[in-house]
């Protein structure tokens, strides 16, 4: 045997777990960035317009116009096409966005208030403050959340402000399940026992030590919750108990073009589709947020 050979036997791969894990780290921050930019263009293209319906040059999304009922997309000059009314069917999709948007928003914002506050006070303080918590979420996880939600708006009429209280009511369960879990660990930490040392009340380091280092995480899932703030007002709505005319939201809009699906298709996939989009990019937002965590850009970077 040669001695070239000799040396190619004994030479070393150059593949090491040192490399190995920094490209399976670059490949997860890539996918990550790849998720943040699909997700935010998707997100960006439904809620863009929609914030600026008012200053774009559609028609009013009640205006009818008898002599143009049910227009195909891109007719007449209708991007979206017409409904069974004539009314512009992109006016309505816009106009309607703005009231689903409001209430998925002011869910997402009372729901993650609530889970934040009480599931760190039962992870932090224990106890029967935990119990109280943990029994509340058992509960109200136990029931059927759609049921539920159309009992609620039967009982108390279908405004804007009890939809979007019944759905944050439907939604902190999620959120302070995380929290509670975030905090019990943060709680066994350094920090923790050294502000205590330091004269700190058991709220004042909650406050100002612990919540400011798990907000972060529970912001994502807020996020991820706006998605299915969307959903469930459009469910809702398409069944009849969501806000009432003339708002025109998305499962209203759904729901009064369903009986033309077979004649005028777009008249329920168009905002279906607008309905999809907002989803698939927050989800992919939420997604992208969470997996470009700093221990996988140090990893990437190292």
């Amino acid at each position: 045997m040669s001695e070239h050979a000799v040396i190619e036997r004994v030479r070393p791969s150059r593949i090491t777990p040192r490399r190995l894990a920094r490209a399976s780290a670059t490949r997860r921050a890539r996918a990550a960035s790849a998720k943040l930019w699909i997700g935010a263009v998707c997100t960006l293209l439904v809620v863009l317009p929609v914030a600026l319906a008012d200053l774009l040059p559609i028609p009013g999304a009640n205006e009818q116009h008898l002599d143009e009922r049910r227009l195909p997309p891109l007719v007449g000059g209708h991007l979206f096409g017409t409904d069974q009314l004539g009314r512009d069917l992109l006016a309505r999709v816009l106009h309607g966005g703005q009231v689903s948007l409001l209430i998925g928003v002011l869910a997402v914002v009372v729901s993650g208030l609530i889970g934040i506050v009480l599931g760190a006070l039962a992870g932090f303080l224990g106890g029967w403050v935990d119990a109280v918590v943990s029994r509340a979420l058992e509960a109200q996880l136990a029931l059927p959340l759609l049921m539920m939600l159309l009992l609620v708006v039967a009982l108390f009429g279908p405004s804007v402000p009890v939809i979007t209280f019944v759905i944050a009511i439907a939604q902190w369960p999620e959120v302070a399940r995380l929290v509670r879990s975030l905090v019990v660990v943060e709680r066994e930490k350094p920090y923790v026992q050294a502000g205590r040392m330091l004269g700190l009340g058991r709220i004042a380091v909650l406050v100002r030590h612990v919540v400011p280092n798990i907000v972060g995480q529970a912001t994502l899932v807020v996020l991820l919750l706006l998605a299915q703030a969307v959903l469930l007002e459009s469910a809702l709505s398409y069944l009849g108990a969501g806000p009432q005319r003339p708002f025109a939201t998305w499962g209203r809009i759904i729901s009064d073009g369903q009986d033309y699906i077979t004649t005028s298709w777009w008249m329920v996939t168009l905002p279906g589709l607008v309905i999809v989009l907002l989803v698939v990019g927050v989800n992919l937002l939420g997604d992208g947020l969470r997996d470009r965590s700093p221990k996988v850009r140090e990893e990437a970077g190292a």
